[in-house]
């Protein structure tokens, strides 16, 4: 294994060359696909160092039995100098232990890569688009975009070190009913700037003082013009002016949680240039696009329901419940229709795309899932597109429900959360649950100093590594690899976990999780943790063992390692690694 190649993709790389062996030799038939073959540590520790169900995935397209093909595997396997047993276990799964050469040429493969230990290529160049956010213009971010702002910016970020090239975009929702009601409510800030009582916002209307500078800048810029002309006059110039000015609020509010987005798509501007009608015409001309009647509402039938005639998407032939409405009965675009168009038009420029959304709109992934499918599969294989769903998240102080000044007037601001525990804080703790799971992000826990606050536990162990390599220094002690065979079992253990790192970001990437990167750095520092209250009892276990310097140069070695692996880790969450706590 050269220093550069990671100990899971090198076993992968003799599983492969093992059951080569057996095509050549004529035990196993020729062209047999081996995506599902997989190298992994077993679930049971004390089975082994690694595993593989090559044998239970190929057995049945070989005409073999399991146990057969495995002994014919483990024969090959058992050839390895790395391996120093291969045995069956079941009904055919193979489990193999390493010789410590092995780990410790793996401790030394994260010294030669460093912020590149665990980087794949397996993406293969192939474009993802990762639309996340795309919060309507209408005021500040609040903590109910929070949770998918870091979700879809840490699975940008996984993506990207998977080896795929990200486009990292933003749809602004401006061509709907709910910036007609924003261009309304800041026209009562701007006449309120130019002197004139308007007493309450009336109802409907979007209170927050957020929108006062906006109208102070349109009364700088207008003056009275506007202040009493009819709506017709102003409606429209309000909107762009009002929009323009909550995206420079928007992208501020992410900047504090260090989010950038490339590309920033307009819904207006997407319907004035004509693509939801061409997208309409296209689906009419491969039949999937229709004038009908939609089914009338199940239960009650609202008094002032009748039956109007509609274009509709044959959404149910791809795994819809019901056809979709593109247009509305007075010819302006559903959201759907619009949707339709600009997920099209995305596809055009990427080979696979993702969406994060709020649980809230769980109710529209198969319409547009099934009109992604539609419109990119007609002339081949669709391009994959996934919904990431997102749960809201639950604001506690001290376990109570939490409420804090409303500057936006009905929402809690996610700059106002930032500012009370700071960036890395809120990035960390979006991503220990999976995006799907209820949160609580309770204000007291989350900057807790204890091992229950999982924030803590990981930057505390990068922390003390750093404190550990300071008064090493300081004693006159050098982490060194030339002895690195003094390392015990218990040392070993940590690089067995840490060597996890590579395959763990593939799955990860493979999966859109990027969670799994935050469950895996809280593996990693609870077993360095655990290591470290080793030397509490154990003196000769402490990483400065003043008894033993060429020991303590090799364990050192083996700290900046695990340092390198929970850097690495948090960047990929858009976390900074603290050097002290």
């Amino acid at each position: 294994m050269n220093e550069n190649q990671t100990l899971y993709a090198a076993f992968a790389g003799h599983l492969s060359a093992a059951l080569d062996a057996l095509e050549a030799a004529g035990t196993l038939p020729g062209g047999l696909k081996r995506s599902a073959v997989t190298v992994e540590p077993p679930r049971d520790p004390s089975h082994g160092d690694l595993a593989t169900n090559a044998a239970m995935v190929l057995a049945k397209p070989a005409g073999m039995k399991p146990r057969d093909l495995a002994e014919a595997l483990v024969a090959e396997l058992s050839k390895l100098d790395e391996v120093t047993s291969a045995e069956i276990a079941g009904p055919g799964f193979i489990n193999m232990r390493l010789a410590p050469a092995a780990w410790l040429a793996e401790l030394g493969a994260i010294a030669a890569l460093g912020a590149d230990y665990g980087r794949s290529t397996m993406g293969g160049g192939k474009t993802v688009n990762v639309e996340y956010v795309s919060a309507n213009p209408t005021g500040p971010m609040h903590m109910g975009h929070c949770r998918g702002a870091v979700v879809g910016d840490a699975l940008a970020t996984l993506l990207e070190f998977a080896g795929h090239k990200v486009v990292k975009e933003y749809y602004v929702n401006d061509a709907g009913a709910q910036v007609q009601v924003l261009a309304r409510s800041v026209h009562i800030r701007y006449r309120e700037a130019l002197g004139e009582a308007v007493g309450e916002i009336p109802e409907g209307l979007y209170p927050g003082d957020y929108l006062v500078p906006v109208g102070k800048a349109l009364a700088g810029e207008f003056g009275d013009t506007y202040a009493k002309a009819p709506e017709s006059e102003w409606l429209v110039l309000f909107r762009e002016k009002a929009v323009a000015a909550m995206m420079d609020m928007i992208r501020a509010d992410l900047a504090r949680l260090g989010i950038e987005h490339e590309v920033f798509s307009s819904e207006a501007e997407l319907q004035a240039s004509g693509k939801p009608a061409e997208a309409e015409a296209w689906l009419r001309s491969k039949g999937l696009v229709y004038d009908g009647v939609l089914e009338a509402p199940k239960g009650k039938m609202p008094e002032d329901w009748e039956p109007v005639e509609l274009p509709l998407f044959k959404s149910t032939q791809f795994g819809d419940d019901q056809d979709r409405p593109i247009k509305k009965s007075d010819g302006s675009w559903t959201y759907f229709g619009a949707d339709l168009a600009y997920h099209y038009q995305k596809a055009q420029e990427a080979d696979a795309l993702v969406d994060i959304w709020g649980a809230d709109h769980a109710g529209t992934v198969k319409r547009i899932k099934a009109a992604v499918a539609a419109m990119t599969g007609a002339d081949g294989e669709p391009t994959p597109f996934e919904v990431k769903l997102v749960q809201m998240v639950q604001l506690l102080k001290g376990g109570q429900p939490f409420k804090m000044s409303k500057r936006a007037g009905t929402f809690v601001t996610l700059a106002d959360v930032v500012e009370m525990v700071g960036k890395d804080v809120v990035r960390f703790t979006m991503l220990t649950r999976k995006p799907d799971a209820q949160m609580d992000f309770d204000f007291d826990k989350v900057v807790e100093a204890s091992k229950d606050n999982p924030v803590f536990y990981v930057q505390y162990a990068h922390a003390r590594v750093c404190s550990t390599l300071r008064k090493a220094a300081a004693e006159g002690f050098v982490p060194s690899a030339e002895h690195l065979e003094l390392l015990g079992e218990e040392e070993l253990e940590l690089v067995k976990l840490g060597a996890q790192f590579p395959r763990i970001v593939e799955a990860a990437a493979a999966a859109r999780e990027p969670h799994r990167i935050a469950f895996f750095l809280h593996d990693l520092a609870a077993a360095f943790h655990g290591y470290w209250n080793l030397g509490n009892d154990r003196v000769e276990k402490r990483f400065i063992n003043h008894a033993d310097a060429i020991q303590t140069g090799a364990r050192l070695f083996l700290a900046v390692q695990i340092g390198q692996l929970v850097r690495n880790g948090l960047a990929l969450l858009g976390v900074e690694a603290v050097e002290e706590m």
